[in-house]
């Protein structure tokens, strides 16, 4: 399930970028992935309600992955009728299909969560213990269909895979849409083969803020949780940053005076290249028992956020030629805490701090809070910064980028400072 559940958003979700600019909506990017965020505002959390109080989990995930499938295939199709290479003739009607799979599909990140945990803790297994080792096998998914797009080419009727340049790979052109869709329809099917996870008995009459599930706002009275979730906004701003950006930046280098970088193996390979940051998630993801049991959240979080300060760094430092794409290299190695230190272990704190009767919505709220709250303000905030300082010439978005990097990277220490000074969680009896 994890598997598959990941390798759909890894089909496209870093290098969407280097299609919309040759597709004619380069300067959207930025709202491309805000979208993702905008629906997460609100998505996630009535699916969660739908989850806690009509329909079990791991059908709801299916139900979602089937829609996000079928409207994912209908933006390659628009692709197929614009031809490799040609801008979208209706614009509108792809942005529009794109934000409906998105937003039936970024719910189905807290709905898998919850599936997992519901059917661990039902054959008597640890969550902290037991979750991350099958939570990388999303990883693994991410990262198989990243390099499937960023190798394969489809020419001529042909297909075909390799590591030269070609602006027929699917990275860069509407294929990358139709893998996506064609794996949400395969998760629907397999969904269906899921153990069941019953919904929770109603016990009594319940007010209406519980029928709606609302009652898990309520973990904004007390202390820690207003500033965990706060703080997850606030770090969900850097989140979409490195996916919506990373791409169209290394590949930017192709069109470099200097003939060693133009030509050099990381400029034409951006995602295989950036794939090494999920290469360093699924082993991070592993050590997390570790460092939440013996550190605790806190620590755990400003490790992330702290990350988040290299991630963005060292790109800002760093260029595809020797040396320099060594700093790229130590930027996708970081992403692993800066990612998973702060998502996977947010989702068990979630699980392990609410009660059962709104575990759903909770995880839903935190889904919230970070790709819907967060992720929308810091990647529009992070469009206007890039289209300040880059513009696009050709193919390429060329400009400013180390000042665009410094940026992000001055955020986040902001962010870990604030987060050390007024976060307190109690610590476990």
């Amino acid at each position: 399930m994890n598997f598959l559940e990941f390798a759909v958003w890894g089909a496209y979700l870093t290098c969407m970028g280097n299609y919309l600019g040759k597709a004619g909506l380069g300067e959207q990017i930025a709202w491309f992935y805000a979208i993702q965020g905008i629906v997460s505002i609100f998505m996630p959390t009535l699916m969660g309600i739908v989850a806690d109080k009509y329909i079990q989990p791991q059908r709801l995930l299916g139900i979602c992955h089937l829609f996000a499938g079928g409207f994912m295939l209908g933006c390659w199709w628009l692709g197929v009728q614009a031809g490799l290479g040609n801008e979208l003739p209706n614009k509108s009607l792809f942005i529009a299909l794109y934000t409906l799979s998105v937003a039936f599909f970024m719910p189905t990140i807290a709905l898998a969560n919850t599936t997992a945990f519901s059917i661990l803790k039902r054959n008597g297994m640890d969550t902290v213990k037991d979750f991350p080792p099958i939570r990388v096998l999303g990883t693994v998914g991410f990262i198989a269909t990243m390099w499937f797009v960023n190798c394969a080419v489809w020419e001529n009727g042909a297909f075909s895979f390799t590591l030269a340049d070609n602006p027929n790979k699917f990275q860069y052109t509407y294929m990358q849409f139709f893998v996506s869709g064609l794996l949400s329809l395969v998760l629907f099917l397999y969904s269906l083969s899921l153990p069941e996870c019953p919904i929770g008995e109603k016990k009594g009459k319940t007010s209406l803020a519980e029928a709606l599930g609302l009652n898990a706002f309520k973990l904004f009275k007390t202390k820690k949780m207003a500033l965990f979730f706060i703080f997850s906004a606030l770090l969900g701003m850097c989140l979409q940053v490195t996916n919506g950006y990373a791409g169209p930046f290394i590949t930017s280098f192709k069109g470099s005076a200097d003939a060693a970088i133009a030509s050099s193996f990381a400029a034409n390979n951006a995602t295989l290249l950036t794939s090494i940051s999920q290469i360093s998630e699924a082993l991070c993801i592993l050590m997390i028992p570790f460092f939440l049991k013996r550190y605790g959240i806190k620590v755990v979080m400003l490790m992330s956020m702290f990350a988040w300060v290299f991630r963005f760094g060292f790109f800002g430092l760093g260029n595809p030629a020797m040396p320099g794409v060594l700093l790229f290299i130590l930027s996708c190695v970081v992403y692993g805490v800066a990612f998973d230190f702060f998502n996977v272990s947010g989702g068990i704190f979630v699980d392990q701090e609410c009660e059962p009767s709104i575990k759903a919505s909770a995880q839903g709220l935190f889904m919230m809070m970070t790709n819907g709250v967060g992720a929308t303000v810091g990647t529009l905030a992070a469009g206007e910064i890039v289209n300040h300082f880059c513009s696009w010439q050709g193919d390429y978005l060329l400009g400013e980028w180390q000042t665009c990097w410094f940026i992000f990277a001055g955020f986040a220490l902001v962010v870990g400072v604030s987060f050390a000074l007024l976060f307190h969680p109690e610590k476990s009896k």
